[in-house]
């Protein structure tokens, strides 16, 4: 009887490693000199970051640091949607960071039609938020991870439940 394998291609960031991220932003702002009296905060929603600051100088800083916690932290650069810049009640500048989670019908028929016209012995399909890849050999699926990651898609890739 002939087994097949499969592994799922989805786009997600550990939680956890966002508020350490953040927690760490915060205490960055609070302690460094040029920004210590800029009033700035930094808050964690479900799916958006909101910084709130004085100029958009400070606001450069804030994105600075915040992308260098998240590398050390192994998060994708992809995962943050920088919004405009509104200005907030006196003087102040806001701006929403949304959080790219799951990967768009979009890219995933871009994923797919890939792995179609590129590996005729696997088979894709596209499951919700997710993409899942399925072969009979192994070797097959090794490969398709090898060339996924080979590609620029605007979202981080993971590949999980591999069997």
């Amino acid at each position: 009887m002939a087994s097949t394998y499969s592994f799922d291609i989805v786009s997600d960031f550990d939680r956890q490693e966002l508020v350490n991220t953040i927690d760490q932003v915060s205490r960055d702002v609070i302690s460094r000199y040029d920004l210590k009296d800029t009033k700035t905060t930094v808050e964690l929603g479900d799916e958006v970051i909101t910084v709130n600051t004085d100029s958009e100088f400070t606001l450069e800083s804030v994105h600075t640091i915040l992308r260098e916690k998240a590398a050390k932290r192994s998060l994708s650069q992809k995962i943050f949607d920088f919004g405009k810049v509104e200005s907030a009640s006196g003087n102040r500048v806001r701006q929403e960071i949304k959080l790219q989670k799951g990967i768009s019908q979009e890219i995933a028929k871009q994923i797919s039609k890939l792995i179609r016209d590129e590996f005729k012995k696997v088979q894709a399909s596209i499951q919700g938020d997710a993409v899942r890849v399925s072969a009979k050999n192994k070797d097959d699926l090794q490969v398709v991870i090898q060339r996924m990651k080979q590609e620029d898609f605007p979202v981080a890739l993971q590949f999980t439940n591999y069997r």
